[in-house]
């Protein structure tokens, strides 16, 4: 007679070999359950260098320039939107009120070369760009040459 033993293992460990297939159920079940007002969105954001400065754009529609906040303490750029609307809707026998809430906070740890002096922001067509000069001492220098006597 031969015995087989099988190892009892921790349900939860099984999911784990299969990570598509428990992210699927729970993209299934989190759009049709859960009310889209659930969800939480950040906004994208990109970021890149130059010489002069590090350029940061941040994709937001549907906000104004008024609901940003922007703020730097202790080395730490935080952006920061908060939108309210209400709606209110009369009929002869029912009053019809919503409202709509979103708000969002992304914080960005700032290396020492930006002077943060002369930071400066604008919002376009959706887009927040923010604009992180780099100190001089910081930019790169031009070549000198040092003639030999």
């Amino acid at each position: 007679m031969t015995m087989i033993k099988f190892k009892n293992e921790n349900p939860v460990r099984n999911r784990e070999r299969m990570p598509y297939f428990a992210d699927l159920i729970n993209d299934l079940f989190d759009t049709t359950i859960t009310p889209d007002f659930r969800r939480t969105t950040v906004p994208g954001v990109n970021i890149s260098e130059t010489d002069e400065m590090y350029k940061l754009e941040m994709a937001a529609p549907g906000l104004e320039k008024d609901d940003f906040k922007i703020n730097i303490e202790n080395d730490v750029l935080s952006v920061s939107a908060e939108k309210k609307s209400e709606s209110t809707e009369n009929n002869d026998k029912i009053t019809r009120r919503e409202y709509s809430y979103s708000s969002f906070n992304r914080s960005f740890t700032l290396p020492e070369m930006v002077d943060t002096d002369k930071i400066a922001a604008s919002y376009n067509n959706g887009i927040m760009k923010i604009e992180l000069p780099k100190k001089e001492e910081a930019k790169p220098k031009t070549p000198k040459e040092i003639k030999v006597s």
